[in-house]
């Protein structure tokens, strides 16, 4: 079958649009066509969210599909990967009361009061344009790098930045990042926010580190109300300067939790099921679990699954971080050993560590396989 050609800008347009043009196949996001583009034909194209001349509309054929803007406080179709300073719109940090007029918090206002789970079919319709062209913008992102590069960092969004497994977690993020590694996590607070940080700090100093996490250190958790300032202020104190990119996958459904401005993307779902299930089927170069709760526990058995019944076509690496704590707290580590080494689970490849090194050379020693 035909893949469609998908135009996500004027500047890719542009080329196209000539007197007599046929174009076919396409699917354009968000474009503002204008009067050149009555002059062409269209067939079996795809228009999300465009604006078009009336005379461009009325020549457009049957097997042409056009998805209108809907109204909504929130574009049902980006084209790309929201950045922190896109969602973040209107938030000064300077100014920590104008959170609450940003983008990202009109949009989680809107979502609550229509209801997690909407009943609105226009509302319904929108949230579910809008996760799809994220889940558009995100493989196109993700069609950049070698799949095995792709590696998770999962863990407690109640990590606070003063804990050791904090600094622990920012010194993986920034060894893999440095290592080519595209890193993804579900883009909050705690462990999420750590692993970004150190993709961030990715090609300086391992020093500067112990600097950030300490300038970090006065809002230990997302609850205090400078946890989003001296995220912004270390920003700007500590420019991006390793070109290492990450990608944070949060939601509106955890909207209370605000997403951390260290991830240079941001894939924000509306649905939390989709958002979950696709942030470990990308972490095909495996996944490194920091200490966590329930919501950790529910993504290592899932990565488990998806591990023995090879979903993706082969298992990836389950490193995880802290020996004390898989062992004894929450001792699934033996748990998981056990059923693997019983046959109950298959094709588990397990390890356990205190150190950061070592759970980096656990990633990297599956890449060079």
């Amino acid at each position: 079958m035909k893949q469609y050609i998908e135009i996500e800008n004027y500047d890719a347009l542009q080329p196209l649009l000539y007197p007599g043009a046929v174009l076919e196949h396409y699917a354009f996001q968000n474009i503002d066509f204008g009067r050149n583009a009555v002059q062409c034909r269209f067939k079996e194209c795809i228009f999300f969210g465009c604006s078009m001349p009336d005379a461009m509309r009325a020549e457009l054929g049957p097997d042409c599909c056009v998805l209108p803007e809907l109204p909504s406080p929130f574009n049902p179709f980006p084209a790309h990967l929201y950045t922190p300073a896109e969602l973040y719109a209107g938030y000064d940090y300077r100014n920590p009361s104008s959170f609450e007029q940003c983008y990202d918090t009109r949009i989680y206002n809107h979502y609550i009061s229509q209801g997690k789970q909407a009943t609105d079919v226009a509302e319904t319709l929108a949230r579910s344009l809008h996760d799809h062209s994220v889940s558009d913008a995100l493989h196109d992102m993700l069609a950049l790098y070698d799949e095995r590069c792709v590696v998770a960092v999962m863990g407690g969004h109640s990590l606070l930045r003063t804990d050791d497994t904090y600094r622990k977690v920012v010194l993986i993020g920034k060894h893999l990042a440095e290592q080519g590694c595209l890193l993804v996590t579900g883009g909050g607070p705690g462990a999420m926010e750590a692993a970004h940080l150190g993709a961030w700090l990715a090609g300086r100093h391992d020093s500067v580190v112990d600097e950030a996490v300490a300038m970090l250190s006065h809002a230990p958790s997302y609850k205090d109300g400078d946890w989003l300032p001296s995220a912004f202020s270390l920003m700007e104190k500590l420019p991006h300067v390793g070109g290492c990119r990450s990608i944070g996958i949060p939601t509106w459904f955890y909207g209370h939790e605000p997403a951390t401005p260290f991830a240079t993307h941001i894939a924000k779902y509306f649905d939390n099921s989709i958002r979950e299930d696709g942030l470990l089927a990308i972490a095909k170069g495996g996944v490194v679990y920091t200490p966590g709760s329930a919501g950790t526990m529910q993504e290592i058995f899932q990565d488990a699954a998806q591990n023995h019944y090879l979903t993706c076509g082969y298992a990836s690496p389950m490193v995880f971080l802290g020996t004390k704590y898989w062992t004894g707290c929450f001792p699934v580590y033996p748990l998981l050993q056990g059923l693997h080494d019983r046959g109950n689970y298959r094709n588990l490849l397990l390890s356990l560590t205190d150190e950061p090194a070592e759970a980096v050379r656990k990633i990297m020693a599956f890449q060079r396989k």
